[in-house]
């Protein structure tokens, strides 16, 4: 009898998230849907049982010790070990107020504000980070887990460096980038225990986080993170892709 494998996808109650949630639920996977908020979680949950799949909201503020600690203490009391683990949650606090009638972003870095982007840190770094090690005995106990960091097209130095017309959002695009670093270094930690770790561009998608401004649909941002967090033995660690291939860090 084969045992289904565990997946856990955090800020999963929309978005890119709770498309990679039930693209994975239908490859089979028990989903865990990390969701600070139990209304949102459990409505996005339900909806998704609703579709015949095997998804459960998991109460996750990835930026509490606290919330991550009980997250992954619920887990290894109904599993067995964790499969699939999609650091999705993310933040952009002001990006949207500083969106212009064209919907470009106008904010210059001079004008960030400090604390919105502590904040950005707290959840886009950290918090995959805290989530990271929490669960990393789930993950050490199934035999070929993988890892995806869900990063930015905004975290690539390169890009930014090449590309006057990249937008110059220096709090979300330099957490991203910081993320881009975390993501190489569990994977040089963990690769010797078989599991992946990479970091995945969706490319700009419209959600919440833009005020939908993206060119992009769920559909579409969700592959190459499902594509990652399904990789076979064999395939690359400590990378950097959209779905086109490897991007430039």
């Amino acid at each position: 009898m084969t045992t289904r494998k565990n997946a856990l996808v955090t800020g999963a109650n929309k978005g890119i998230g709770r498309e990679t949630a039930r693209r994975l639920a239908a490859l089979d996977y028990k989903v865990w849907l990390g969701a600070r908020d139990a209304e949102r979680g459990e409505t996005a949950a339900h909806a998704l049982r609703g579709e015949g799949l095997d998804v459960e909201w998991l109460e996750l503020d990835v930026a509490s010790d606290d919330s991550v600690t009980a997250a992954a203490k619920a887990v290894a009391a109904r599993a067995p070990g964790l499969d699939v683990l999609v650091n999705n949650a993310g933040i952009a606090p002001g990006y949207v107020e500083a969106l212009g009638p064209d919907g470009r972003y106008e904010r210059p870095p001079s004008r960030e504000s400090l604390a919105d982007m502590k904040a950005t840190y707290d959840v886009n770094v950290f918090g995959p980070v805290r989530v990271t090690q929490a669960f990393l005995p789930l993950l050490l106990a199934s035999p070929a887990s993988r890892i995806v960091m869900v990063s930015s097209y905004l975290g690539s130095l390169a890009r930014a460096a090449g590309n006057s017309q990249s937008p110059n959002v220096m709090g979300y695009g330099s957490s991203k980038t910081a993320l881009n670093a975390v993501t190489l270094a569990f994977a040089r930690e963990l690769a010797p225990h078989g599991i992946m770790v990479n970091a995945a561009a969706p490319g700009y998608t419209a959600t919440d986080l833009n005020a939908h401004k993206g060119g992009r649909t769920v559909q579409q941002a969700a592959e190459i993170i499902v594509r990652l967090a399904t990789l076979e033995p064999g395939g690359p660690t400590g990378g950097y892709f959209d779905e086109n291939g490897t991007l430039p860090w």
